[in-house]
């Protein structure tokens, strides 16, 4: 279990053009007590999306119905998937080294690191970008920083919310618009 995550990478506030955008959807808030169903992520390099990485995992226990509810994701659909042990890996290969860019993003970079820790003894580093943080500095007086109410200020399309390559999908949307604002 990870007390601390004193290798974790660290928060950059510069503009970037060659970044990783990334997300999950888990089976409740806590990355000791909860487990990753999906991860996903975007590859870009000069702004533009250059790869992408989907995969829904076996979380080894039952998907209640709110999470279901809110991502669409059912027991069924993960059942045969891949644990994490194997997909963690898969995820590390595609990110490589690259600066991480994620909405809220210490959420999805807790589970991340613990599970990658719990796997192979090895840290997650990479540095990222918050574009919840981001927001807060180009977009100030919004009631909300919710991925959603920063979707529908910078007008991007909020369809299929909560399933982790769509949301990655908002985030792209929303940093490189907001990197105009900077």
């Amino acid at each position: 279990m990870i007390v601390e995550r004193k290798y974790k990478g660290k928060k950059i506030n510069e503009k970037i053009s060659d970044y990783v955008v990334v997300d999950i959807e888990t089976t409740g808030l806590s990355p000791t007590f909860n487990k990753i169903i999906e991860i996903a992520a975007i590859k870009v390099s000069n702004g533009k999306i250059v790869d992408k990485f989907q995969k829904l995992v076996n979380p080894d226990e039952k998907i209640n119905y709110y999470i279901t509810n809110l991502t669409g994701i059912t027991n069924d659909m993960v059942k045969n998937k891949d644990k994490i042990n194997v997909v963690i890996n898969e995820f590390k290969d595609f990110l490589g080294n690259s600066t991480i860019v994620g909405h809220n993003v210490n959420f999805d970079i807790n589970f991340l690191y613990d599970n990658l820790y719990n796997t192979n003894k090895e840290y997650l580093t990479n540095n990222y970008v918050d574009t919840m943080y981001v927001s807060k500095k180009v977009i100030p007086g919004l009631t909300s920083y919710k991925l959603e109410s920063i979707t529908s200020y910078l007008n991007v399309d909020y369809t299929g919310a909560h399933r982790a390559l769509n949301d990655c999908m908002f985030t792209y949307k929303c940093y490189e618009k907001m990197k105009e604002m900077f």
